[in-house]
């Protein structure tokens, strides 16, 4: 009766890890050899480790992540020039924390989205707040934003993730309005937080892409900046798969 008490109080107080470290305990003979401090120990990790977990879940929900990726299953053997040293840093996440940002290019069917997903899954994984958008999909929110008055209210929301993963950049034409609000973005998050952006068109063009050149000159500076660069190449994977 005390137990299921103590079980309920736990419950409420929401350690649930620790319910089920407990019963455990409870139901294994075994741990009664344990001393008091040994068992509380336990109940303790285990409470640590479900929160965790809890907390990984919660953020891979939050990023919608484009691909269930992992960099446990990144391919080296197909030849697209893949840095192993670069990645083995990347996957550090260090380059989160130091608010440096991430471009990914190469020709359609190299695995561009494939790995900021496995990344911004690492991320997720340490901890990092991630959000995944395709580049047409946040011009389109964008443009949404401005008719119904939630402007800002994106803007703040993609300002505070640590990573921001855009895929895809450069494949729809974009307004002049277009590029102010992606100047809006590069700019809050300037040495703030990190942005990942992959994209078909080599980062020599970018320029050229956004157009207007006191916009584009503003946007190139900040992205570059502390910026890692990952250029493929190679035949498609997808070839393989079929």
């Amino acid at each position: 009766m005390l137990f299921e008490q103590t079980l309920q109080q736990l419950r409420s107080l929401r350690l649930h890890g620790m319910v089920g470290a407990l019963e455990q305990q409870l139901s294994n003979p075994e741990f009664h050899q344990l001393s008091f401090e040994e068992r509380i120990s336990l109940l303790v990790d285990r409470e640590t480790l479900d929160r965790n977990n809890r907390r990984v879940t919660d953020l891979l929900r939050k990023a919608r992540l484009r691909q269930p990726a992992c960099v446990e299953d990144i391919d080296y053997k197909h030849p697209r020039s893949l840095d192993k040293s670069l990645m083995a840093t990347l996957t550090t996440c260090d380059f989160i924390r130091h608010h440096h940002n991430l471009l990914i290019t190469g020709p359609t069917g190299c695995g561009k989205s494939w790995l900021a997903c496995a990344i911004g899954q690492q991320a997720c994984r340490q901890g990092l707040s991630v959000k995944y958008l395709r580049f047409t999909k946040l011009i389109e929110e964008l443009r949404i934003a401005h008719a119904d008055g939630s402007y800002m209210a994106v803007l703040n929301q993609l300002a505070r993730c640590e990573l921001l993963v855009l895929d895809d950049f450069g494949i729809d034409q974009l307004t002049q309005q277009d590029q102010c609000d992606l100047l809006e973005i590069i700019e809050d998050r300037h040495k703030l937080k990190s942005t990942l952006i992959t994209s078909q068109l080599e980062i020599k063009h970018w320029h050229d892409y956004i157009s207007d050149p006191t916009i584009a000159d503003a946007i190139m500076d900040r992205i570059l900046n502390h910026a890692h660069k990952m250029e493929l190449k190679g035949p498609s994977m997808r070839k393989e798969k079929i």
